[in-house]
C-alpha cells in the first residue's frame, strides 16, 4: 500500500493550507500585477487592514511592494509599539504602527500620490471636506500640536490632519473662517473608529 508517500506529503499539504489563509485573492487581479495604486478607505490603506500582520513582508505586499520598508520599536502612551516606515528613496511616505507580533492598528499617510476612495488627498482644502469644525474636529496632539484632526464624514476609521497658519493657541481649534484655507497634511487610517 502507498501510505508512506501520503504520510510524507501530509505535512506539506497542511503547511500549504496554513499559508493559504494569508493569501489574498485580490492579488490575482490584473490591476495588481504591476504594482497598482494604493488607496485609503474605511477598511484600510491598500491591502493593509485590521488582519494584516506587523511583518515587513505582509506590509510590503499590502502596499503592492511600492516602497522600501524599515522597521523599529517605539513607545506610545507608555506602551511599546512596533512600527514600519514605507520609504520612497530617503523620504518617509507612510508609517504603520501596531502591537509587536500583532496586527496593523494605524497607518499615517504622507504620500501625495495616495488619495482616499472619496478623492481627497494631501493638499485638499478644509473647505472642500467640511463646512464647519464643530462635531468633527479636535486640536492635534503630540507631534500634531498646532494642527487640527478631523474625522472623515464617510468613515470614522479615517481622519485628516489639517495644517495652516494661525496666531492663536495650539490647544484650541481655529475659527472656521481660518480653517477654510488650511489643507490636508496627513491622512490617517485607524483600526478602531474615532
Amino acid at each position: 500500500m502507498n501510505i508512506r508517500p501520503l504520510l510524507l506529503g501530509l505535512p506539506l499539504l497542511l503547511t500549504g493550507c496554513s499559508t493559504l489563509s494569508n493569501f489574498s485573492w485580490s492579488s490575482l487581479s490584473p490591476f495588481n500585477w504591476f504594482g497598482g495604486s494604493v488607496e485609503v478607505s474605511g477598511k484600510g490603506v491598500g491591502g493593509i487592514n485590521v488582519g494584516t500582520s506587523m511583518t515587513e513582508s505582509a506590509l510590503g505586499e499590502g502596499l503592492n511592494n511600492n516602497y522600501r520598508m524599515r522597521g523599529g520599536m517605539a513607545t506610545s502612551n507608555g506602551q511599546i509599539v512596533a512600527y514600519y516606515q514605507a520609504l520612497d528613496g530617503d523620504n518617509v511616505k507612510l508609517v504603520i504602527t501596531g502591537e509587536p507580533k500583532g496586527y496593523a492598528q494605524r497607518v499615517d499617510v504622507m504620500d501625495p500620490k495616495i488619495a482616499t476612495e472619496w478623492g481627497s488627498k494631501l493638499g485638499t482644502p478644509f473647505s472642500e471636506l467640511f463646512s464647519k469644525a464643530y462635531g468633527a474636529c479636535k486640536p492635534g496632539e503630540g507631534d500634531e500640536a498646532g494642527n487640527v484632526e478631523c474625522v472623515a464624514e464617510q468613515s470614522r476609521y479615517v481622519t485628516y490632519i489639517f495644517s495652516g497658519k494661525w496666531a492663536g493657541p495650539q490647544d484650541i481649534i481655529p475659527p472656521d473662517d481660518t480653517l477654510r484655507n488650511w489643507t490636508v497634511s496627513k491622512i490617517i487610517w485607524h483600526a478602531k473608529a474615532q
